[in-house]
């Protein structure tokens, strides 16, 4: 087998995308599943076209056509029956070999689980030296079908190219078996259990389901370990088949800031303008001065401009030449022998070296008709200097000096702004600050405003209202975007506009084992997004969920969005946004410390420790009279207990362990709120 990857192409057919790249999420997922083939393959072209024939056959042709071919052109989506679903068509009408056998495979495996695999349409075949295969438009059907013929598929390619038959087969099947990693599997029958299931792979497009090899019928088998490959339950198995224990590894909080650090995209640079919605952001880079400050020579007090002898001796009396306030305009040279009245702020008049205070004077006369000073006695003792009593032009800010560094956070009350309006700055780099959106789960959610009493079973959504003010208060610009129910298909469609409006995506709920926690496999099975952390070693907030997505930007740049699946409990909730979310904010706003701030806190009374986890316990802080922070528990601290969250302004990390923390001890707490004198 070559050593060389293969050069492959993907092409997204979809007028959708074509219009809005980002609404495509399938590149993504199979450049994942190319590079999970360990060098084999390198994807080397991309495009998107809408659903029409020509444009269809126009973009593979130019793949395939040329001195500079690729090895593998896979499209996505089109393949359904639609009315303007025409790629079958469009390839089959430009190959010019056909290929049964690999859309036998990928029907055979879709086959095993569900009848409705029949709605699906591939078609795959030669066309010069180049293989052609056709996969639905869902992420997660694209993903499975590739999957179910990539190791075969450099054995075709290698002989579609011109390789020698005879060198490759040599060996015999088994050989190329090996090298490509598969080997054949006994068929299911009815009587050993039928249908087999893969790891729990799983589509929800047209023919929603999974396929692959199985572990048999009996027993309930775990589809993953939990410390290798977890996915999540495939909702298309029936509550039969969902997991009874989570597949994600459980992580320490420390290990799960980590990840969050490590996969939440670098923050966008942006252009503001200097105002008051520059409060909040986070410069991008180093700002200069563009002009002096002061642009002028000007008088600090209230007095009289003079020109200072060379002898430094100004006491006598003299003629008042002129006034000088602080106003633009022109103002008359002055000499020497003569002075000028000045106000504090005002441009000295040319000529003049110094400003004699007015306390320093004495009028001496009036002009004739009364309205100004004719002559003024100056009794200053000693020598007076050039510069008395003047700021030089640039002495507060000198053009081109450096005011503020990249890095610094524009405050409302640091003065910040104040500075940049000062030295003729209208506009900054900054790293664009995130737009939050944030959508509450399950179909026994109601708003919180509706009115009249709850039926059986249904909840005030407490959450959303909560995270939303949460993300506010930290400056962020917070989308409600409503209530999801408990199904697939809404909750995809939910998350996919949710993706194209905010920079980071908070749900609450549908994160736990049950059949109606949708969440994580929607994340992971219809958006091809990546879970990177689905439990953690806490309480609340065990089974917090942090994932990225795959998006396209306007430009058609691929970058990658955050999801915070939050638990459903009010106050799980808020202490994981604070705990996880606010860190990844921080990070997408370019803040070069990312969290809530920690200090050091005084226990006011006993506190009992959990013996399974750490614990974060909303608490209220307030500074005492002797100067240190004193901490005080919001009361009872159950995940689902609101009443915990009245005054909580901090989250007391509490060690495991038995027992209580005594009065008086020392606990590190993250301050989630102002504070306030006890």
């Amino acid at each position: 087998m070559s050593s060389t990857p293969l050069k492959a192409a993907i092409l997204i057919v979809s007028t959708t995308a074509a219009k809005d790249p980002s609404a495509d999420a399938s590149e993504a997922v199979l450049r994942a599943v190319f590079g999970d083939e360990a060098g084999k393959w390198e994807v080397t072209e991309t495009a998107i076209v809408p659903d029409v024939t020509t444009q269809i056959q126009r973009q593979i042709m130019g793949w395939t056509d040329g001195a500079d071919s690729v090895n593998l052109v896979v499209t996505t989506g089109g393949t359904g029956f639609a009315k303007g679903d025409d790629t079958p068509e469009a390839v089959t009408a430009i190959l010019h070999k056909q290929a049964p056998g690999l859309v036998h495979a990928m029907l055979s495996s879709s086959l095993t689980v569900t009848p409705f695999a029949m709605m699906s349409r591939p078609v795959a075949g030669v066309r010069n030296s180049t293989v052609v295969v056709t996969l639905p438009g869902s992420p997660k059907g694209a993903r499975e079908n590739l999957q179910s013929i990539i190791k075969t598929l450099p054995h075709a390619c290698l002989q579609v190219a011109g390789a020698d038959s005879r060198s490759l087969h040599k060996g015999g099947v088994k050989k190329l078996e090996t090298e490509a990693g598969v080997s054949a599997q006994p068929s299911a029958t009815p009587a050993s259990g039928g249908s087999c299931y893969h790891h729990g792979y799983g589509h929800g497009h047209g023919h929603g389901h999974s396929h692959g090899h199985g572990h048999g019928h009996g027993a309930l088998v775990r589809h993953t370990k939990p410390d290798t490959n977890p996915i999540s339950n495939d909702p298309n198995l029936g509550p039969s088949r969902r997991y009874r224990a989570s597949p994600y590894p459980m992580l320490d909080v420390p290990e799960a800031l980590d990840l969050i650090k490590k996969h939440t995209p670098a923050p966008q640079i942006t252009t503001s303008k200097v105002n008051p919605d520059l409060v909040g952001s986070v410069l991008a880079e180093d700002v200069t001065a563009q002009e002096n400050v002061p642009a002028f020579r000007a008088s600090i007090v209230d007095g009289y401009a003079v020109v200072v002898p060379s002898d430094g001796n100004m006491r006598g009396t003299y003629p008042v030449a002129s006034v000088s306030h602080a106003a633009p305009g022109e103002r008359p040279s002055l000499q020497e022998g003569s002075i000028a009245r000045i106000t504090t702020g005002a441009p000295l008049p040319p000529g003049a070296t110094s400003v004699i205070m007015v306390e320093d004077t004495v009028l001496k006369s009036m002009t004739p008709d009364g309205k100004e000073e004719e002559e003024v006695e100056i009794l200053a003792e000693g020598k007076v200097r050039e510069g008395d009593n003047v700021r030089e032009v640039g002495s507060d800010v000198s053009q081109g000096s450096k005011i503020l560094s990249r890095g610094e956070k524009i405050s409302g009350v640091g003065g910040e702004l104040g500075l940049l309006a000062a030295v003729g700055v209208s506009g900054v780099r900054t790293y664009h600050r995130p737009v939050v959106g944030v959508l509450s789960t399950g179909d026994e959610i109601v708003d919180h405003d509706r009115p009249g009493a709850l039926l059986l079973g249904e909840v005030r959504d407490t959450n959303r209202v909560t995270l939303l003010a949460a993300a506010c208060q930290w400056g962020y610009e917070a989308l409600d975007l409503g209530i999801a129910s408990d199904a697939p298909g809404s909750l995809e469609e939910t998350l996919r506009d949710a993706l194209r409006r905010a920079d980071l995506v908070i749900t609450t709920g549908g994160v736990s084992m049950g059949e109606l926690d949708l969440l994580k496999p929607t994340i992971e099975r219809s958006l091809g997004g990546t879970i990177h952390f689905g439990r953690v070693n806490m309480k609340p907030g065990k089974p917090t969920t942090f994932a990225t997505v795959p998006v396209k930007d306007n430009a058609g740049e691929r970058s990658a969005k955050p999801i915070f699946s939050l638990p459903g409990n009010p106050a799980s909730a808020l202490v994981t946004f604070h705990l996880f979310v606010l860190p990844a904010l921080h990070i997408l706003s370019g803040e070069e410390v990312p969290g809530a701030p920690t200090a050091t806190v005084v226990l006011a009374h006993d506190l009992p420790m959990d013996a399974g986890r750490p614990e974060y316990h909303r608490a209220h802080v307030s500074a005492g009279p002797d100067g240190r922070l004193w901490a005080s528990s919001t009361g009872g601290q159950r995940s689902s207990k609101v009443g915990s969250l009245r005054r909580a302004n901090a989250l007391l990390s509490m060690p495991k362990g038995e027992g209580s923390l005594g009065a008086g001890q020392l606990v590190k707490a993250l301050l989630i709120g102002s504070i306030g004198p006890a």
